[in-house]
């Protein structure tokens, strides 16, 4: 990993990539909004802020492991949230 810039775009990039996502299931199937896919849209927004509130989190030990730990939580958030897309 590069430095904390790099992980908070691609933080940035892999949440704004799955709302989008959703947006684009909206359009393509009901072309509204829906109560499962404004859930999926908010639990996306409180992942972003919980992961660049650890990013920002200034008492940290170890800050390589603490960096490689917020990587691994952004790829297991991602993949469940891609999963819930998929199930719609």
């Amino acid at each position: 990993m590069g430095s904390v810039k790099n992980l908070k775009k691609d933080i940035n990039f892999v949440i704004g990539d799955i709302i989008e996502a959703v947006y684009l299931y909206e359009m393509t199937s009901t072309g509204k909004p829906t109560e499962e896919t404004n859930a999926i849209i908010d639990e996306a927004i409180r992942t972003f802020d919980g992961l660049v509130a650890k990013v920002n989190a200034k008492n940290v030990e170890n800050k390589k492991a603490h960096f490689k730990q917020i990587n691994k939580d952004l790829e297991v958030a991602a993949n469940q949230l891609v999963d819930k897309i998929n199930a719609l």
